[in-house]
C-alpha cells in the first residue's frame, strides 16, 4: 500500500467513522440514553465500512484486504468510542479516540498486504 492511500484511508475512515458516530447518536437518542450509545455504536460501525468499500473502489487497498479493513475500522471505532465516553469532559480525549477508526482501518489493510508470517525455522 502506497504511503498516499493509507493516509487517505485513514481520513476517510475517521471521518466517515465520526460522522457515522455522530448522525447514529443523534437519531437514537430518540430511543433514550441506550439508544444513543446503540445509535452511535451502529452509526459509526456503518459509516467506517461504507468507508473501507469506498478504499476498494477508490483502489486504494486491493480488494481482498476489504475485509480486514473493515475488521481494523471496527476494532478502532469500538477501542475510540470506549476512550470518548470515558474522557467526555474534556475535548482531547474524543478527538484522539476517533483516530483509532483510521489507524485501525490502515492497520487491517496492512496486514493484509504482509501477509500471515510463519515461525518455522530450517534445520
Amino acid at each position: 500500500m502506497r504511503a498516499r492511500n493509507a493516509i487517505a484511508l485513514f481520513f476517510l475512515t475517521t471521518i466517515l467513522g465520526g460522522i457515522g458516530g455522530v448522525g447514529g447518536s443523534m437519531l437514537g437518542h430518540a430511543f433514550g440514553q441506550a439508544g444513543l450509545f446503540a445509535g452511535g455504536i451502529i452509526g459509526g460501525l456503518v459509516l467506517a465500512a461504507t468507508a473501507a468499500k469506498l478504499a476498494a473502489v477508490f483502489n486504494w487497498i486491493p480488494r481482498e484486504a476489504f475485509a480486514r479493513t473493515v475488521l481494523g475500522a471496527a476494532i478502532g471505532f469500538i477501542a475510540g468510542a470506549a476512550i470518548a465516553v470515558n474522557t467526555l469532559s474534556s475535548p482531547v480525549g474524543p478527538f484522539l479516540g476517533s483516530l483509532l477508526t483510521g489507524v485501525g482501518a490502515v492497520l487491517g489493510a496492512r496486514s493484509h498486504i504482509q501477509g500471515p508470517r510463519s515461525n518455522t525455522r530450517a534445520m
